[in-house]
């Protein structure tokens, strides 16, 4: 295999005219101690490469996204990206070879110790600081970023009544909220014990989100999700903006169900916005339909973008347990005291423990779309996607339909599922959800949900689903795209629709994790 000195400035690769299209970097090493990079288009067999100083002819074509090999590898030996191993070789593999699911496999395990709490949580240094946004104050002191009023079924036996009535009241009161939304979905009954509790935990928590600044309650009568339990569960704060309906005993259901949100209209109509400061955000974190440049682009500009909300006074929620997995040690180094570490090194084991007592390995990830865009171990996606909360100090773990309660990074239980996960980050007063993609969803949640692409291809083809186009970063440098970032997500803070809200793609999703009767 041919490999030659060259000059790098920058230290990136980049390509010199031979193989490919002169002036176009190539691929992208995303950390000095590296053993594979990444292809930033298609590479043609018997191409050259440039990595550093040096050139690497590739002895196959590598695909977008794909990795190549940076030095032999022997079977067994540790592959590194990201400065970290995202798994072992299980062939040969030679300089500039493809890497991928043929020649790699991931080294993750069952549950582990994570040691002692080490007492020295990062400090965060001087950060870009981030300007005011527009925002509804609700009488508890928080601020929405929305001013709308929720329609929530206790079952899902109403949850069709819910949408259409959600749908009818949303055009009669057009102009005076930012929405009527009618949220529904397949549980409430049929459940037991800790199956029954998680789903009405999550309901409860749902109607505490600020941007609900009215919340109509929905049941059928008969369920196993009853409506004064629900109630009891809603924190003290958010019981006076409810408003509650039994189908069974209301007569025209519908008819009362349209009067109980025009009541609501009236009552929280006429509440205009008011400057915020950045402090008073609370934004949740997501990534889904990564690809390898996922990491390299979008999770990185939303760490960022986390360090400064962090400085700021500002509160994060990071989830999707699972694909922690491979990259906890680093986030559980994060935690501000012992309890925060013991408790976040609980919650990753007790996942763990989940997939085990199902008979599944923890390692079942990624997805095959992940797989096609690169991504080829959970080592390697969650070293990725775990770079969504930058360097922020880790202050809090919560269950899920916990809340979030102090400023800086929250960890909070939840599957990696896009709906489920996402509606736990809503339910934990997430005001505004910040969702990085590389393959592209349309899906969007109770909050507004920013979708950020971490390819500039997939922004132009789908301008109906992307809010931001990451994939700037490789083109423009990472300074200028952090500002206009920091400025598109104030604005949309501030109102500005995102594509999901404007495309009516609102959804919520609940994780059922018991028998049904």
């Amino acid at each position: 295999m041919e490999i030659n000195s060259r000059e790098n400035e920058d230290g990136l690769m980049q390509d010199d005219g031979t193989g490919s299209e002169s002036g176009r970097r190539d691929a992208w090493l995303c950390h000095a101690a590296d053993s594979v990079a990444i292809a930033l288009h298609d590479l043609k067999a018997e191409s050259w490469v440039e990595v550093g100083d040096d050139a690497i002819r590739l002895p196959e074509a590598i695909d977008k996204g794909h990795k190549l090999a940076l030095r032999p590898h022997t079977p067994g030996e540790t592959i590194i990206r990201y400065g970290m191993p995202i798994g072992r070789a299980t062939a040969p593999i030679a300089i500039g070879a493809h890497v991928h699911s043929h020649n790699l496999a991931t080294a993750l395990g069952g549950e582990r110790d994570y040691g002692c709490f080490a007492a020295t949580p990062p400090v965060l240094g001087q950060m870009p600081a981030l300007g005011d946004w527009r925002g509804y104050r609700r009488e508890d002191g928080r601020f929405a970023t929305r001013n709308e009023i929720w329609v929530l079924p206790t079952v899902g036996c109403v949850a069709p009544l819910v949408e259409t009535v959600a749908r009818e009241a949303h055009a009669r009161h057009a102009g005076l909220l930012d929405a009527v939304v009618g949220f529904g979905h397949p549980h409430g009954c049929s459940q037991l014990g800790d199956d029954l509790s998680g789903t009405r935990a999550l309901l409860a928590a749902l109607c505490d989100n600020p941007n609900a600044g009215g919340v109509v309650l929905v049941g059928l009568g008969c369920e196993s999700n009853q409506l004064d339990e629900l109630l009891a569960a809603i924190p003290a704060r958010s019981r006076a903006k409810l408003r509650m309906m039994r189908a069974q005993d209301a007569g025209d259901e519908r008819e009362r169900l349209l009067a109980l949100i025009a009541e609501l209209a009236q009552e929280i109509g006429s509440l205009e916005r008011e400057t915020a400061p950045a402090s008073a955000l609370t934004i949740g974190l997501k990534c889904g339909g990564s690809d390898a440049l996922s990491g390299l682009t979008a999770n990185p500009l939303l760490g960022r973008f986390s360090d400064r909300l962090a400085a700021a006074g500002g509160s994060l929620v990071l989830t999707e347990i699972p694909e922690i997995f491979g990259a906890e040690e680093a986030l559980l180094a994060r935690s501000t005291s012992r309890e925060t570490f013991e408790q976040a090194g609980a919650l990753v084991n007790r996942f763990k423990r989940y997939f085990l007592d199902q008979g599944q390995p923890v390692s079942e990830n990624p997805s095959p779309g992940n797989i096609a865009g690169g991504i080829t171990t959970l080592e390697e996606k969650s070293l990725g996607a775990v770079q969504k909360g930058g360097s922020a100090p880790l202050v809090d773990v919560i269950d899920y339909g916990g809340i979030a309660s102090r400023p800086g990074l929250t960890l909070l239980e939840a599957p990696g599922n896009d709906a489920i996960s996402s509606t736990a980050l809503a339910a934990a007063g997430a005001t505004m959800i910040l969702f990085t993609t590389g393959r592209g969803t349309p899906l969007g949640f109770p909050v507004p949900t920013m979708k950020i692409a971490s390819n500039s291809a997939l922004a132009a083809a789908k301008p109906g689903w992307i809010d931001f186009d990451a994939g700037r970063v490789l083109t423009e440098g990472a300074v200028a795209v952090d500002e206009d970032f920091a400025e598109c997500l104030l604005a949309t803070a501030s109102g500005r629709p995102t594509a999901a809200e404007t495309g009516g793609q609102r959804v919520i999703a609940i994780w059922k994790r018991g028998v049904t009767l």
